[in-house]
């Protein structure tokens, strides 16, 4: 036979059945893009399948608005303002050719969004290219979609896209956190320097020794919050937007504060020791180990954006633990070594002055992590 006709088929034929194949989405792929949804990110499906397979994929998935499809051939009659409406409140795009794919991602950068675009198909490369994020499929993608994108997905698995915004997030709240950290214990030392010169008294700290703090602290602690672990609220908040900095005004707020704070608690030991006859390098050596230890604790306090920073996720970082290790013996060393003592200018310190600092720094502790408590609601809604 040349041709097969239905006149063919209605004889001699008996119809035992008929196979359906389906390739079923991966459960992480759900749990996935339900994480996404929880983070704010809408997640939109463009298919070249039937509208009614894309739809079934779709509620599978949990995918938002899936009981409706939008087809190729609708999109092509909808102008470009009806396109940008169609792009936002639809979130199912089926028998779609690459062009749609293009005009799709189009329509939602001119409506606002920052669009992501996933494609494995030379004809995707267009898209890709044109998102502010094209992630190519790393093993069936072709070469020129892996060219065209921005980002490879080397195991093709949706559930490493929502772990890569999980860890961008992380690594950018640990950035933010080790700058609120940096900032203020900078400006409470310009605060010392600046204020008794003005007020004409001896110099709280010498050069070489701020110097020496600025290396013990800033080039150890600061690597302790590098290893923070994401908060637990890390992926149930909306993204931030694009153009905020991160000096926001609470940053601000909160580097003026410390600082502040820190520069008072050094002035006001300095003024308990003065009365009480002990030499220039004493108080300054005191002081020292007391901007140290505030430093410490502060470190601690930025562990925790909004929560109480003394939980268990201190005992889990163990980059805290190793450079407060660090710092402890570089203290250590700069006021008990003769040679030390010799080139900064110290002095060996009694134990209980060790407490005594520790103690000034744990008030201040607990005054910032009350601070954190009332102004949340100021930040949240910033």
């Amino acid at each position: 036979e040349k041709t097969l006709t239905h006149d063919d088929l209605s004889q001699g034929l008996i119809f035992l059945g008929i196979a359906g194949m389906m390739d079923p989405p991966r459960p992480e792929a759900i749990d996935a893009i339900h994480a996404c949804q929880q983070a704010g990110i809408r997640v939109k499906m463009i298919t070249g399948d039937h509208p009614q397979t894309a739809m079934s994929i779709g509620q599978m998935l949990g995918i938002t608005n899936s009981e409706q499809a939008v087809t190729g051939y609708d999109l092509e009659k909808m102008d470009d303002a009806q396109l940008a409406e169609a792009a936002v409140k639809y979130d199912i795009f089926a028998r779609t050719s690459p062009e749609h794919k293009l005009r799709l991602v189009k329509a939602l950068q001119n409506k606002g969004e920052i669009v992501g675009m996933t494609g494995d198909g030379v004809n995707d490369a267009p898209a890709l290219r044109q998102a502010d994020v094209g992630i190519a499929m790393g093993i069936k993608g072709t070469e020129v979609t892996k060219e065209a994108a921005d980002m490879v997905l080397t195991d093709d698995n949706f559930a490493t896209i929502a772990g890569a915004v999980k860890e961008g997030r992380r690594v950018y709240d640990n950035l933010k956190k080790t700058i609120l950290f940096i900032m203020p214990t900078n400006l409470a030392q310009g605060l010392l320097i600046v204020i008794a010169l003005l007020a004409g008294n001896i110099i709280p700290l010498t050069p070489v020794l701020i110097l020496w703090m600025n290396m013990a602290t800033s080039a150890t602690l600061s690597f302790g919050l590098a290893f923070e672990a994401a908060e637990r609220n890390i992926m149930k908040r909306p993204p931030r937007q694009t153009g905020q900095h991160v000096m926001d005004a609470y940053a601000v707020w909160r580097v003026a504060f410390v600082g502040t704070m820190i520069a008072i608690a050094a002035f006001a030991l300095e003024a308990w020791l003065a009365p009480r006859g002990h030499s220039a390098e004493f108080i300054r050596t005191v002081l020292l180990q007391m901007l140290v230890c505030a430093q410490w604790v502060y470190m601690i306090n930025c562990r925790n954006s909004n929560g109480f920073s003394l939980n268990r996720g201190l005992l889990a970082n163990k980059g805290i633990w190793l450079v407060t290790g660090v710092l402890f013996l570089l203290q250590a060393a700069i006021i008990y070594l003769p040679f030390m003592q010799m080139l900064f200018g110290t002095e060996a310190l009694p134990l209980r002055y060790w407490f005594v600092t520790l103690a000034v720094a744990g008030v201040m502790f607990f005054i910032v992590e009350i601070e954190k408590r009332l102004t949340r609601r100021f930040r949240h809604a910033a």
